[in-house]
C-alpha cells in the first residue's frame, strides 16, 4: 500500500463530498431560462458524485486505508471550494468546468501513483472516473458556447 497514493484517493474522496453537496446547491437554486436543462444536469452530477466518492472510499478501504469521512476532513481536503449561494446560471456552469479541471488534475496524479505501485485496479477505477468527467466537461464547456479546453 502506498500512502501517497491513500492521501491521493482521500483528495478525491473529500472532492467528491464537496462537489456532492455544491451541485445540490446548485441544483436548488439555479434560475432563469435554462433552469430545466441545468436543474437535471445537476442532479445526474450529484448522483454521479455519490458513486465516485463510494466507489474511491472502498478502494481505499481495500488497500487497508482510511477514507475521511467528516466534513471537516472534506473541506480540509478537497481541491474544489464549496458553492458561494449567489452563483448565477453561468457562473454555476463555469465554476464546475473549473472545478472538474481540479478533479481531473487530481485523477491524473492518482492513476500515475496508481501506476507507480503496480495497482492496476485503482488505477482502473480513476480511469474510468476521469473519462466520465472528460465528458462531462465537454459539455459544460458546449453549454457556455467554449471549445473544450
Amino acid at each position: 500500500m502506498s500512502k501517497e497514493l491513500i492521501e491521493e484517493l482521500n483528495t478525491q474522496v473529500a472532492t467528491w463530498s464537496v462537489l456532492y453537496t455544491k451541485l445540490h446547491n446548485y441544483h436548488w437554486y439555479v434560475k432563469g431560462p435554462q433552469f430545466f436543462t441545468l436543474h437535471a444536469k445537476f442532479e445526474e452530477l450529484y448522483n454521479e458524485a455519490t458513486l465516485h466518492m463510494d466507489e474511491i472510499a472502498e478502494r481505499i478501504l481495500t488497500l487497508g486505508g482510511r477514507p475521511v469521512a467528516t466534513m471537516t476532513g472534506h473541506l480540509e481536503q478537497s481541491v474544489v471550494k464549496e458553492a458561494e449561494g449567489d452563483e448565477s446560471a453561468n457562473e454555476m456552469v463555469r465554476q464546475l468546468a473549473d472545478d472538474f479541471d481540479k478533479v481531473m488534475q487530481s485523477l491524473k496524479k492518482g492513476m500515475e501513483l496508481a501506476a507507480k505501485a503496480g495497482d492496476d485496479m485503482t488505477e482502473d477505477i480513476l480511469n474510468a472516473t476521469y473519462q466520465s468527467i472528460e465528458k462531462h466537461q465537454w459539455m459544460l464547456h458546449a453549454f457556455l458556447g467554449e471549445e473544450n479546453r
